[in-house]
């Protein structure tokens, strides 16, 4: 899904918040938590000379997202700090644990633009509304809700398809396991256990037999079996 990184009256994090967790599988509490000081946010490559090649450009590096927090709403008289965004550590995890994320060319481009544009938060946070506070749910709601129908097709817009904005975490998902990343790797990286993984997304790791089997032919092969 494409959309416009930001329309009229958009709070400025809300368009990349949603671009976060389509790219990484970060959860949306995660995503609202996040700090500078935890992102890894390499700068474009310069442009080399090259006798024989000329000018070029080596391949951009990925960052990463160290994912430490969560901002999930528990409303003010259910926090202590009187907020109505909680503190907390990240689920299923110790109350210090944390989670590095590596993240594509592609976002660390859109972290840095946005960063450069708005800056961030009044407490270090990627992400802040337009008073530097926590961005709320409702907020990402309504952008999600007004960008639909830019990404999907006049058909598809009307469907429950990508209805909410998790449904990003749950389609990068399948996109890694799809593209044959391991299923140990992706239960790391969007923090849960394998056998969630498994359990959840069962259908499209069950449809890799076919290619599973090549791999072990070509395996046997080389081994002379």
């Amino acid at each position: 899904m494409r959309a416009p990184t930001r329309t009229p009256g958009q709070t400025p994090g809300s368009g990349p918040t949603r671009y976060t967790t389509s790219k990484d599988v970060t959860r949306p509490a995660e995503v609202v938590g996040l700090r500078l000081s935890d992102c890894d946010l390499p700068k474009p490559p310069e442009y080399v000379v090259s006798l024989v090649k000329g000018f070029r450009q080596p391949e951009p590096r990925w960052g990463t997202l160290t994912l430490r927090d969560t901002r999930p709403v528990s409303g003010k008289q259910w926090t202590d700090s009187g907020e109505r965004h909680d503190r907390r550590g990240l689920k299923a995890r110790e109350a210090k644990a944390d989670r590095p994320v590596p993240i594509p060319p592609v976002l660390v481009a859109i972290l840095r633009a946005h960063l450069a544009e708005f800056g961030t938060a009044k407490d270090g946070r990627v992400f802040g509304n337009e008073r530097g506070d926590v961005v709320g749910t409702s907020t990402y709601w309504r952008v999600w809700e007004e960008t639909r129908p830019y990404a999907l097709p006049p058909d598809r817009s009307d469907s429950p398809l990508a209805g909410r904005p998790y449904d990003l975490r749950h389609a990068c998902i399948t996109r890694w396991l799809n593209a044959g990343v391991p299923i140990a790797e992706v239960a790391r990286r969007v923090g849960n256990s394998p056998e969630v993984i498994h359990r959840r997304y069962h259908g499209c790791v069950d449809g890799h037999e076919e290619s599973a089997s090549i791999k072990i032919a070509l395996a046997l092969t080389v081994e002379g079996d």
